[in-house]
């Protein structure tokens, strides 16, 4: 499977983004997928979560309220809604595929597929 995560830019502090991740390749429809991010000078970290069948959705305390994570199986898209944006959100944003379901799904180590990144710059 090949992940490719597009929509990144750049954003006034207060607006919005919507990332999409395309998968190919094979079929995401059975695999639960993530977002993560990584600042300048930091280690990449856990963004959203979602199931494969959409029942449930996961977020980091610093992105709940403001990011909404979706899916499209029919597409093979998944979807990051990024609203009220900060500066602190600045990052490069990365789509990942789980093939099974993992209780630590905050761990890169539990994806299994990785897209290539999509830069995000929000301006104060």
């Amino acid at each position: 499977v090949q992940l490719q995560a597009s929509g990144g830019g750049l954003v006034q502090a207060g607006g919005s983004l919507r990332l999409s991740c395309q998968a190919s390749g094979g079929t995401i429809n059975t695999y639960d997928m993530g977002w993560f991010r990584q600042a300048p000078g930091k280690e990449r970290e856990f963004v959203a979560r979602i199931r494969w069948s959409s029942t449930f959705t996961y977020y980091a305390d610093s992105v709940k309220g403001r990011f909404t994570i979706s899916r499209d199986n029919a597409k093979s898209m998944v979807y990051l809604q990024m609203n009220s944006l900060k500066s602190e959100d600045t990052a490069i944003y990365y789509c990942a595929a789980d093939k099974v379901y993992s209780l630590t799904y905050d761990r890169e180590d539990v994806y299994d597929y990785w897209g290539q990144g999509t830069q995000v710059t929000v301006s104060s």
